[in-house]
């Protein structure tokens, strides 16, 4: 007997424009970048800071975070496909940019994320933790409502379940309840969310203590990911064998170096922001 559970068979296309089908996975991952944004344009003012980080922090954040997630999944779960093919030189490479095929990795994303706000900082002469810090508040976010992509494409889930929550996953051929990891890393990082902004919008911690959120924010999130990737069905089948999969592998060093950031940040004395690029009237203050 199927214990208690969610059947769940949802339509993974949201909406159709002609022959264009527009998946809920795009339109959510849309809608994370589109929040972001919002966010990030919110704290530029709160701070009093030149509008225009807003326009270039935005484009350097979205192509970095989409080409690392692609190459990120590419060279973390396909490498014999994408990097290691016996036939190199007529290898089609365009099929590395092709993200409507599938295949999309988060810990490339972060990773592409990091080089690209790398480059942002330096285009305007700021302090990268400063970028750190404030995107921190956003990532956990924009991720739960892509995991919520994950779970209408039906993808990504976890280990056979009794749990009365458990799902049903029918499109993907399951017949026994699954662990809707989804859900779980979704509801893990809104709380992750909402004790960050908590922390920039209500403390000074973001102005005075550089690197504390950007410290608690990767031990949180991968703390997360790394103790539910344990029970999720692996991603590749060469997985299997591995005690930990790559997921978790991945996650670690992402701890270690929150740790590292969180310890040096905490001994460090408050050491408010004196060199960003201010808006006009912000400007004008600081001259007097």
């Amino acid at each position: 007997m199927i214990p208690l559970s969610v059947v769940w068979d949802a339509d993974p296309v949201a909406f159709s424009i002609g022959s264009l089908e527009i998946a809920w996975y795009g339109v959510l991952w849309a809608a994370a970048l589109l929040i972001a944004l919002w966010i990030f344009a919110r704290m530029v003012k709160r701070e009093g800071l030149d509008p225009r980080l807003v326009d270039s922090g935005f484009l350097y954040g979205v192509f970095a975070t989409i080409i690392g997630a692609r190459l990120g999944h590419c060279l973390f779960y396909e490498p014999g496909e994408y990097f290691l093919h016996p036939f190199m030189p007529e290898f089609p490479w365009i099929k590395l940019l092709d993200i409507r095929g599938g295949g999309l990795a988060s810990h490339g994303a972060a990773i592409g994320l990091l080089v690209g706000l790398w480059l942002f900082a330096r285009k305007w002469k700021f302090p990268y933790i400063w970028i750190l810090d404030r995107v921190a508040v956003m990532v956990p976010l924009s991720g739960a409502l892509v995991r919520l992509g994950n779970l209408m494409n039906s993808e990504i889930y976890g280990d056979p379940t009794s749990l009365p929550w458990g799902f049903v996953f029918v499109r993907t051929g399951e017949t026994v309840p699954m662990h809707p990891t989804q859900i779980y890393e979704a509801v893990a990082y809104l709380a992750i969310f909402f004790l960050l902004a908590h922390l920039y919008w209500r403390t000074k911690l973001a102005e005075e203590r550089r690197g504390v959120i950007f410290g608690l924010f990767l031990i949180l999130l991968f703390t997360v990911r790394l103790l539910i990737e344990s029970i999720k069905l692996p991603q590749e089948a060469w997985e299997q064998a591995m005690a930990l999969n790559m997921g978790q592998i991945l996650s670690i060093p992402f701890i270690v170096g929150g740790g590292i950031i969180l310890w040096r940040a905490l001994r460090r004395p408050a050491q408010p922001y004196t060199d960003m690029p201010l808006a006009g009237n912000a400007a004008a203050k600081r001259k007097k």
